[in-house]
């Protein structure tokens, strides 16, 4: 039990990692193409990279839980449909916050409030945490103030739609430990992306295209590399990669815990921000990641009776 709780956790460490690094395309590709066209086709490549990963996992006959009947075929269609709903706005939420001209930092720092918001809204179904998930939590609070917060903390339309965002992905979180442990994952994860990608066509239709001058200079913005490297980065590894791996490593963990480690993306965000946009640590920030990770080590100790 312990060595896969150990090797969960690993997995959303890399999970984390990969969506701190997404925090960077995010920036870019939405800039290039909208963010709601950035979302739908990052979450359709995102499903269509999963197909073959299907196939090959059926022919091994190492699909966890593969549908066998109609009954189970609708209950994935509807877990998926569910979860890529929460998708759909929660993603939609962060992007459009990030499109406002959030900062990288500040964008890390709001969305991951779901730590917070994923114990509290796990009382409502019967999810209880230890003393130590709630001094966790508790200590990654201050630990990604440190971190994100580097000046007044006024609340503008982007923040709200950034805690916005962080309130979907609670939800998210929290129907993904409710239908994960049911249905082979995998397919599961395709299905959201699926549904994620599809909603974010219509806002992006609705919106983007006429905020671009029509359809033909929305197109025209595809055409360059600036577009397509952040959206396959978002698509192949941020949606394909790293949901499918939260989905596959969450079950076994207590939600809360599992929280916790993806919000380390914050750090990951910001370290990615210091490589690639040559944002430099400081040492408060430095500060804020010993006490992210100390917050994470302290949320997995195992608790006597006592």
């Amino acid at each position: 039990m312990r060595s896969k709780q150990i090797r969960s956790s690993l997995l959303l460490a890399l999970t984390a990692a990969i969506w701190g690094v997404a925090f960077v395309a995010q920036t870019t590709g939405g800039n290039a193409v909208g963010p709601f066209s950035f979302n739908s086709v990052r979450s359709i490549i995102g499903s269509v990279v999963l197909l073959p990963v299907i196939f090959v996992l059926d022919k091994l006959g190492l699909s966890a839980r593969r549908p066998k009947s109609k009954e189970d075929y609708k209950k994935l269609w509807i877990g998926g449909g569910l979860v890529g709903l929460s998708l759909f706005f929660a993603a939609n939420a962060q992007q459009v916050g990030i499109y406002l001209g959030a900062q990288v930092s500040k964008a890390g720092f709001l969305t991951a409030l779901y730590i917070i918001l994923v114990p509290i809204l796990g009382l409502f179904v019967k999810k209880k945490c230890g003393w130590n998930i709630w001094l966790g939590v508790g200590i990654s609070l201050v630990g990604m103030y440190f971190l994100c917060m580097n000046g007044g903390f006024a609340l503008q339309w982007m923040d709200l739609a950034l805690i916005a965002s962080a309130f979907l992905f609670s939800i998210q979180i929290l129907l993904i430990d409710h239908f994960s442990p049911q249905m082979d994952p995998v397919r599961l994860s395709s299905i959201e992306f699926l549904v994620c990608g599809v909603l974010s066509g219509i806002p992006a239709a609705l919106i983007d295209i006429p905020s671009r001058g029509g359809i033909s200079c929305w197109l025209a913005d595809f055409a360059g590399w600036n577009a397509w490297i952040p959206i396959l980065y978002a698509g192949v590894l941020s949606s394909g990669v790293a949901y499918t791996l939260q989905v596959v490593a969450q079950p076994g963990l207590n939600p809360t815990i599992a929280s916790l480690i993806m919000s380390f993306e914050a750090v990951f965000g910001t370290i990615a921000g210091w490589l690639i946009l040559h944002q430099r640590l400081t040492a408060r920030e430095i500060i804020g990641c010993l006490l992210m990770f100390a917050a994470i080590v302290i949320a997995q100790l195992p608790l006597s009776r006592k």
